[in-house]
This record gives structure tokens, sequence and C-alpha cells, in this order.
């Protein structure tokens, strides 16, 4: 079989569609070509090209379990580690829970400040606990301290009251002149309770 057929001698009319056989084998092997190209273009583009998509975001999935399963891996691995570090954490916590006065100090750490300032030579003009501030897990205990001294005592006393046994943090503080040239000082002093979560 030869396919030495010039094309310009084969006329599109002649050709009949009902017989197909009698078609010059160049022209079959054309339009056979054109039929593969028109079902490889069309089964790419109704089968391919969604079966891609789904391929892609199948690739994406993969990458994000092999993440998730890197992640939870080093996980396992280091269990051990981790509940080792909860137990530290948690007797941590404990033993900071210790330094914050229940309820039933509080009236004592009030003692507590008074005697540390007086020790300290400041003479009290008023001590008094102003209204408690709820935070998320704890509660703010303000203290209103007003009192008279020198630089020098005021200086021991707040070193006095960072060595307390329960938190206190002083704050607003403020530094007046009095008329006999000695100093008035105003300090907010804060302790703070735990506030238990309800079972």
């Amino acid at each position: 079989m030869s396919l030495n057929v010039n094309l310009s001698d084969i006329d599109i009319n002649d050709l009949d569609l009902e017989n197909m056989g009698s078609w010059p084998v160049i022209v079959k092997v054309i339009f056979a070509f054109i039929v593969a190209a028109i079902v490889c273009a069309l089964g790419y583009f109704f089968v391919i090209d969604s079966k891609l998509d789904e391929l892609a975001a199948a690739e994406r999935k993969e990458t994000e379990l092999r993440q998730v399963f890197r992640t939870k891996y080093a996980s396992a691995v280091n269990l051990e580690a981790y509940k080792q570090q909860m137990v530290e954490m948690e007797q941590s916590f404990s033993s900071l829970l210790k330094q914050l006065p229940t309820t039933h100090e509080t009236p004592g750490l009030l003692d507590d400040v008074t005697y540390v300032g007086t020790t300290s030579g400041l003479n009290f003009i008023r001590i008094n606990w102003e209204p408690e501030i709820e935070k998320d897990f704890y509660t703010e205990l303000p203290i209103k301290i007003e009192v008279i001294g020198d630089y020098h005592q005021f200086g021991n006393f707040v070193s006095e009251v960072a060595k307390l046994p329960r938190i206190v943090s002083l704050h607003d503080f403020s530094i007046k002149t009095e008329k006999d040239e000695k100093l008035r000082f105003n300090v907010v002093a804060k302790t703070y309770r735990y506030k238990e979560v309800q079972q």
C-alpha cells in the first residue's frame, strides 16, 4: 500500500461519508489523526483536567497529613519528657500559688505591711483595703497606703515589702514635700488571690 498520493488530486466533494472504505489511504490517515486529536482533546478536558485538580488537592492534603504526622510523631517520641515537664510545671505552679494569700490570710498581710512600715521608721497616715479587682484567674487586692518619712525610710520599706513571704507589688506611688520638710509617700500595694476554678 503506497502513500504516494498527491493531495491536490483529491476532491473533498468526492469523499462519501457513508463509504469511508473507498477513501484514499492518505485521507483515511489524516481523518484518523483528526479524530484521534479530537478524542484526545475531549478526553483531556472532560476526564483528565478535573482529575488533575483532584490530584493537586490530594497532594496538598498529603503534605498537610505528613506535617501532622511529623508533629504527632515528635510529640509521641517526646511524651515522657513532656510528662516530666508537666509534673515540674505543676510543682512550680503550686509553689507560686503558695505565695498568694488565701482569703483568711489577707488581714495578716495588712498587719505585715504595717509592721514593715513602722520598723522602717515611717508614720502611717492611712492604710486600708481598696475594692477587689477581678481578673481572669486571679483577684487583685489593692491596699492604699499613705505614710510620712524620708527617702531612706521609703527605700527600706520597699525593700522589706519585697522580702515578705507573700507576693506584694507596689504601684502608682507619689512623693510630696510637707511643710515641715517631711515627705508624704502615697502608694498602692497589690497582692493577689488565686481564683479556684469551679468544677
